[in-house]
């Protein structure tokens, strides 16, 4: 099934090239592919997933082994972010 990847901060740099302005690229998962099963596959360390959410809704760090994603659904992952 084909899911859309989105990574933004530090974590674009884990996009190809011709996917970084968009902060986007289509991945092929297979079916019953959880949240923490992208991550994982996509070699992300857990540690700089904060802010996850899948179609706009937050997945908390202990939902991600469980939450399993359909066709079209749009993964976004954000770093912890510093600043001031």
């Amino acid at each position: 099934m084909r899911i859309a990847l989105k990574l933004f901060a530090s974590l674009t740099e884990r996009l190809p090239p011709e996917s970084r302005a968009r902060h986007r690229v289509e991945l092929e998962v297979e079916e019953g592919a959880t949240v923490l099963d992208v991550i994982r596959r996509q070699g992300i360390p857990e540690a700089q997933c904060f802010l996850v959410l899948v179609d706009g809704a937050w997945v908390a760090p202990q939902d991600r082994a469980a939450r399993v994603l359909s066709e079209d659904q749009a993964l976004a992952i954000w770093p912890p972010v510093a600043g001031g």
